[in-house]
């Protein structure tokens, strides 16, 4: 499975909280396998519009959607709590 490249500004916000390194790490576990059970990964509310996150530490999670033929798209970063 292969996550496409993050938008600049997606890249701006890991950096500003310095979570590039934390992110890069769990792209590397999803990309082997999704569901590894350090990611939680999960499909959110509503389940039909097929929006799935993974979590980079406590506090954050990327939000991303599955493209045609096994490609993956994060298309947020946000405050898991907020």
């Amino acid at each position: 499975m292969k996550i496409l490249p993050l938008h600049p500004a997606l890249v701006g916000f890991l950096r500003k909280r310095r979570l590039d390194k934390k992110f890069q790490k769990q792209k590397e576990y999803f990309e082997l396998n999704p569901l590894h059970p350090g990611l939680n990964t999960e499909i959110l509310e509503p389940r039909w519009l097929r929006i799935w996150s993974f979590r980079i530490d406590k506090k954050y999670r990327a939000i991303f959607i599955f493209r045609e033929s096994g490609v993956v798209e994060v298309i947020d970063i946000n405050n898991h709590y907020q």
